[in-house]
């Protein structure tokens, strides 16, 4: 039960730096918490608040039954993810996967298309009056399933959200050490036996992981279920948000489900810390050991091409029909062009933001870490467990109140963007961070250099990796994000998020596939990079 000597070397030298935190790092990480624990401080006044009608709402059997439905939901998508993501994972990174590097990255790229785009395609697709009703109904008469409701949801959020689950698995099965498999094969043990009894109990962490994710996502989707005709908690809210003139109600419900993703939370925080895995020390760890699929070949080829062609070519063709049926009838192009800018200027600047306040955070927690250091970071992770309708409630409320000239303006979108994401940066920068040995900024101190030279010459070359993932990461998922766009753009500011939705919700789908398709477009240009960064790119 030893450490590897590489960690063992690290965290030595983490404890043995400066203890004392400068006040000045220290006064930054507090004012940068206080931000983000706004919609907790936010739900606690609206609950508080709330009348003996909005706690009523909260316990009619309607809300008893719109929570269960929610939670089959969250089930059902992270059980089917598993159920695609750790084939292809084992595929793609253990197996002689005929071009496996080529299908490693277009089994990823569904990640890029929102839910409420691949919402839109599947109901164009599968819907009883969609396409393929229409291209069968020339050879005989069929009639399409009903594709709203929990199935259609169900449908939608697996193809779109198991990517999230592979890249955690694909990175799980990198770093597992491969002469654990050796003993099994060693002892005389087949293949399969080996998977099942000695490859996925070490996976059980990252599918734990990767399900937490999926789960998270699930409960705060909006816009797929929404189109799906689908009742969940974050439909429920936007439906009290929008259609009373009181925001309590929408704020017991925001609690509610707030409180289903912190026990989320917590249930996977506890089922980890009671698993204990090792691994040999990385200087040694041999490649893994690749498998021949032999017979096994086609099917694997033919399982891959099924999900990627309902995950990713299903999606672009059936956007691209309707971009060219809206051109044909006249559709004009040039209206997206200002929220394709939109879009991509508001996701550069909160993917920019996002890594300078996460800066702070990832010096506290590395660099000074502390009993103070631990709840500053831990208080910056709130808006991961909640939905975005729930923190752009929150801003709603405070810049209304209090905000005001800030009140639906772009540093109050920009905002809701850092507390919802400035996880994805914090985790990206922090990994970084600890691989930079503390004694290198030691020695450019004692040669005479600032801190902030020291920071600039020595420590930033050594973080790029991690900047660059962090900056891609959250300019991917604010490129998608739906609620917080919806409730807090400024007047007059389009986004390819707002442009879709507002579109695809008036069944306008011809217009909705210009926006699609840009927006698709874009994030796969960042999408790239965080593909790059895994070396999973064609060779």
């Amino acid at each position: 039960m030893n450490k590897p000597i590489d960690q063992i070397n690290v965290n030595t030298m983490i404890r043995n730096s400066t203890k004392k935190i400068p006040y000045g790092i220290l006064g930054v990480g507090l004012i940068i918490a206080s931000f983000m624990l706004l919609p907790l401080v936010y739900l606690i006044i609206r609950t508080l608040g709330a009348g003996d009608e909005a706690f009523q709402a909260l316990f009619r059997s309607v809300t008893f039954w719109i929570t269960i439905r929610t939670l089959s939901l969250v089930i059902a998508v992270s059980f089917l993810t598993l159920l695609i993501a750790l084939p292809l994972s084992w595929l793609t990174v253990r197996t002689d996967l005929p071009y496996r590097k080529i299908w490693a990255v277009l089994a990823m790229l569904p990640l890029v298309i929102p839910s409420y785009v691949g919402a839109l395609t599947i109901i164009s697709a599968f819907a009883q009056e969609g396409l393929i009703q229409q291209l069968v109904s020339i050879f005989w008469v069929f009639q399409m399933p009903d594709i709203y409701g929990f199935k259609g949801a169900t449908l939608t959020l697996t193809l779109f959200t198991y990517p999230y689950m592979l890249l955690i698995l694909k990175t799980a099965l990198w770093r597992m050490d491969p002469e654990l498999e050796e003993v099994s094969r060693s002892l005389g043990k087949n293949q399969w036996v080996t998977f099942w009894q000695v490859t996925l109990p070490q996976l059980r962490p990252a599918i734990g992981a990767g399900a937490l994710l999926i789960a998270l996502y699930t409960l705060s989707d909006f816009g797929g279920v929404s189109l799906l005709r689908f009742e969940s908690l974050t439909q429920q809210i936007y439906v009290h948000y929008q259609g009373s003139f009181s925001r309590h109600s929408a704020a017991v419900f925001s609690l509610l489900l707030g409180l289903v993703s912190t026990s989320l939370l917590f249930i996977e925080s506890k089922s980890q810390s009671r698993a204990q895995y090792f691994s040999a020390d990385s200087k040694t760890k041999k490649p893994p050991y690749i498998i021949k699929l032999n017979k096994w070949k086609w099917p694997s080829i033919i399982f891959i091409g099924i999900v990627v062609g309902f995950g990713l070519l299903l999606p672009i063709t059936v956007l691209t029909f309707w971009l060219l049926s809206g051109i044909s009838a006249g559709e004009p192009l040039r209206l997206v062009w200002r929220a394709a800018i939109n879009s991509g200027l508001v996701s550069a600047l909160a993917a920019v933001t996002s890594i300078i306040v996460a800066i702070p955070i990832a010096i506290l927690s590395v660099r000074y870490k502390s009993a103070v250091t631990t709840i500053i970071e831990r208080s910056c992770y709130t808006g991961f467990a909640l939905p975005g309708i729930v923190v752009a409630l929150a801003l709603v409320f405070f810049g209304a109140n209090y905000g005001g000239f800030l009140y639906q303006s772009l540093p109050m979108l920009i905002l809701a963007y850092i507390i919802l994401f400035l996880p994805q940066a914090i985790g990206a920068l922090r990994t970084s961070l600890i691989q930079v040995n503390p004694r290198l900024e030691e020695m450019g101190r004692n040669l005479g250099h600032t801190p902030l030279a020291v920071w600039l010459k020595i420590t930033m070359p050594i973080l790029r990796p991690g900047l660059i993932a962090a900056w891609a990461l959250v300019f991917l998922t604010v490129m998608k994000e739906l609620p917080a766009t919806l409730l807090l753009s400024p007047i007059g500011f389009d986004t390819l998020a707002t442009k879709i939705w507002s579109a695809s919700s008036e069944a306008f789908y011809a217009r909705a596939a210009a926006p699609s398709l840009l927006l698709v477009f874009l994030a796969s240009a960042s999408m790239l990079v965080l593909v790059r960064r895994e070396g999973d790119t064609p060779r």
